[in-house]
């Protein structure tokens, strides 16, 4: 099989591409415009895709239950601003309600939370098989900016490189008025270390610095030296992680450990439709919104 792998399969203008760099560890580089901002297209036709992929192409290197193998995930190589802007909000404006709050209980209901499931699927409790679990170790290599939507998709991630340099990872959904979906709250008690900066991270949408972070255990590693920097460490964080994909229960390790996550995952669609979401209202707030915090906190 010929690398890189580019998706949309065929598409003139592919957002993301999947590297083989080494036998073990694949590599998803996100290179949606400017900012890798996450719609509903990016999720469904790339990144899904993409996941699909990378999980058919390690389980192809063997016939036994597992293989060594990790996956990467990073943020446009050609540049070091950002990993992802979060989601796309003006991108979603011909097809949903955009008050704060339904933009991002819907989007999360139709964008994340279906990369969040492929992530993290459980077991088929019927037939007690692990249809399509992503059973490799998957690494965050943050190498850039990391709002909303985006860093709750590192949290998800098992492990997390960040650049030293100049980079956030923060919630924003209170300063646009919206509410927090439950899973992502989930995500969030799991990954941070105690209420108080889980509420400081949702409540207070605090800019967390890679040094911040890197203090509280939630980034692994630290990495000098920009976007080379993130993925040289990122790399050989996959390559000692590797390994552990080969006895086949990594995935549902992953899952058993973040069982609520996955249930919390499945309140989006109810707490989108307990409030309301769908009728008509104006777009231009939260896009208003994101606009401003955006030239203020990213230069």
């Amino acid at each position: 099989m010929s690398y890189p792998i580019r998706f949309p399969i065929g598409s003139p203008a592919p957002l993301a591409s999947v590297h083989h760099p080494t036998p073990t560890t694949w590599e998803l580089e996100m290179h949606h415009g400017l900012d890798n901002r996450i719609n509903h297209e990016f999720i469904d036709k790339v990144l899904l895709k993409a996941l699909d992929h990378v999980e058919k192409d390690w389980r192809s290197s063997t016939t036994e239950v597992g293989a060594p193998g990790a996956l990467i995930i990073v943020g446009t190589k050609s540049q070091q601003k950002f990993f992802s802007n979060g989601l796309d909000f003006e991108g979603r404006s011909g097809t949903m309600d955009s008050s704060p709050v339904c933009t991002v209980l819907l989007a999360f209901r139709h964008i994340c939370s279906p990369l969040g499931t492929r992530l993290l699927r459980p077991v088929d409790e019927a037939t007690y098989r692990f249809p399509n679990m992503f059973s490799v170790p998957i690494i965050a290599a943050i190498n850039g900016h990391c709002f909303a939507a985006a860093f709750a998709l590192a949290l998800t991630c098992d492990y997390r490189v960040m650049t030293s340099g100049k980079a956030w990872c923060c919630m924003t959904e209170v300063e646009l008025g919206a509410s927090l979906p439950p899973s992502v709250a989930a995500v969030v008690n799991y990954r941070l270390p105690n209420a108080r900066i889980a509420r400081d991270a949702t409540l207070d949408a605090h800019r967390f610095t890679p040094q911040e972070l890197h203090a509280l255990g939630v980034i692994d590693v630290l990495a000098d030296g920009g976007t080379d920097g993130v993925l040289r460490e990122a790399h050989k964080l996959a390559e000692a992680k590797a390994a552990r994909a080969k006895t086949g229960v990594y995935g549902l390790m992953r899952t058993d450990m973040l069982k609520a996550v996955f249930n919390a995952a499945k309140l989006d669609e109810r707490r989108a439709m307990a409030c309301g979401c769908g009728g008509p209202r104006s777009r231009t707030t939260v896009a208003a919104r994101l606009s401003i915090i955006y030239a203020c906190t990213i230069k």
